[in-house]
């Protein structure tokens, strides 16, 4: 496998320009000017990428959908607001290569006919902000951003917009809002964005990581990128992985890698071998396996999607035996119901409802029917808001109680823990590489 994002990670100071230059930065630009934008996007349909924000789509259509004729500017706006929990794979990127980035946005921006790029980042990640700015800052006085590129005509300005912390705006449409000077609401469509976007013009909303496999296309080719993965995850995927593991971290892997191989090779394996119990594969929002399920499972969109999860962010929660499911869940109860922006009411009461009985059950008040009760809560939010908000609470609830609905029942019946109270198990092991 040919590592295509994370290849210069360990070279030191890759965000000089100069040391960037170096290690292969830009070397897309001379090939990518002579093409046609529709060129590049075909290059890109071609490839199979699809987008690594979480939802997956094929990067090369969303860029088809911007209206031709318009006679608006056409915005390019890149999500570098990662805040889903167990997510860190856009962060190594801006910290460890910010001029792939660039690149990457140099590329997208030439395919869509954008002169104008924002780059929204994480009110939280100020280090990270200026660590990219420093490099945008260089690659403008290098000539590599601005005006005429590489004498080309080609003309780019890219801005950088730091949020407040608000988990909402990593929304495409509630970051629109907020670069606009708005609260974070998501909005409702249609229109989408590629029709009317930021300022009411054209705009693709890309993430980090997407744009940051661009260059890899267009200097190696739709082909060679197609190569890697499976028929419907093609390439590769940063891993950001954390939880009861010995090796936690940010790790590229080909699509269509099995769980277990992924968990004994690369995170080393379950703290002191203990016992697996679940995984989450795509951060706190989408649904938890059990170990059974994950260690059958790849890491590709399908082979989740097979076992009832997605792979969303690629941001993997490893959960070990020593847990106890219903304080895990209340924790993620407690994000949700802090970040639900309240503009829906299934969301936004729906949240705090289940942060209550959540919390109930950990202290030792559950009652009877409270599962039901989080079960009836959940079936009532998703699907039933202006985004999939309170969705990404309520996957979470559903795999949990239904999953693990025993834990939650000795819970509620002894009125503590029933972790602390257990000694030994059956449960499946993953040996350390």
């Amino acid at each position: 496998m040919k590592l295509v994002i994370s290849k210069n990670f360990d070279v030191p100071e890759m965000n000089r320009v100069n040391v960037a230059v170096k290690h292969g930065a830009y070397s897309s630009l001379d090939k990518l000017l002579k093409m046609k934008p529709e060129e590049v996007t075909s290059e890109v349909k071609q490839s199979g990428l699809r987008g690594r924000g979480g939802a997956g789509f094929p990067t090369g259509t969303k860029w088809g959908f911007i209206p031709k004729g318009t006679g608006k500017p056409v915005y390019l706006v890149v999500n570098a607001d990662e805040s889903e929990p167990g997510t860190f794979k856009d962060r190594a990127i801006l910290e460890k290569d910010p001029h792939l980035l660039i690149e990457g946005i140099i590329i997208a921006a030439y395919a869509i006919g954008s002169h104008i790029v924002y780059v929204y980042f994480r009110g939280e990640y100020y280090r990270q902000w200026e660590r990219f700015f420093e490099a945008l800052k260089e690659a403008e006085a290098a000539g590599l951003v601005g005006k005429n590129i590489k004498n080309s005509g080609f003309d780019l300005t890219i801005y950088t917009h730091r949020g407040a912390g608000a988990y909402i705006c990593g929304e495409e449409t509630a970051l629109l809002e907020s670069i606009e000077g708005r609260r974070g609401w998501p909005r409702i469509r249609p229109p989408f964005p590629a029709v009317q976007g930021l300022f009411g013009c054209p705009t693709i909303v890309n993430n980090v990581e997407t744009l940051s496999s661009l260059p890899f296309i267009i200097n190696e080719g739709a082909a060679a990128y197609a190569a890697m993965g499976t028929e419907k995850s093609k390439g590769t995927k940063l891993i950001s992985v954390c939880g009861h593991i010995n090796k936690p971290g940010v790790y590229e892997i080909e699509l269509g890698m099995p769980i277990a191989k992924f968990l004994s090779e690369y995170a080393g394996g379950t703290i002191n071998e203990r016992a697996l119990k679940a995984v989450i594969p795509g951060g706190s929002s989408v649904p938890a396996m059990t170990a059974a399920e994950a260690l059958g499972s790849c890491l590709s969109y399908e082979g989740c999607e097979k076992a009832g999860t997605m792979l969303g962010s690629g941001g993997m929660i490893v959960i070990d035996e020593s847990a106890c499911m219903v304080r895990v869940l209340a924790d993620i109860a407690k994000f949700y119901h802090h970040e639900s922006c309240g503009q829906c009411t299934p969301c936004r009461e729906g949240c705090g409802w289940i942060k209550k009985i959540c919390d109930r059950i950990e202290d030792g008040r559950g009652r009877e029917g409270d599962l039901d009760l989080l079960l009836s809560i959940a079936d009532n939010m998703q699907g039933k808001t202006i985004c999939v908000f309170a969705d990404a609470l309520a996957m979470p609830v559903k795999s949990f109680v239904t999953k693990f609905r025993g834990e939650f029942e000795e819970h509620v019946r002894l009125g503590k823990c029933p972790i602390l109270q257990r000694k030994g198990n059956d449960q499946i092991q993953i040996s350390k590489s």
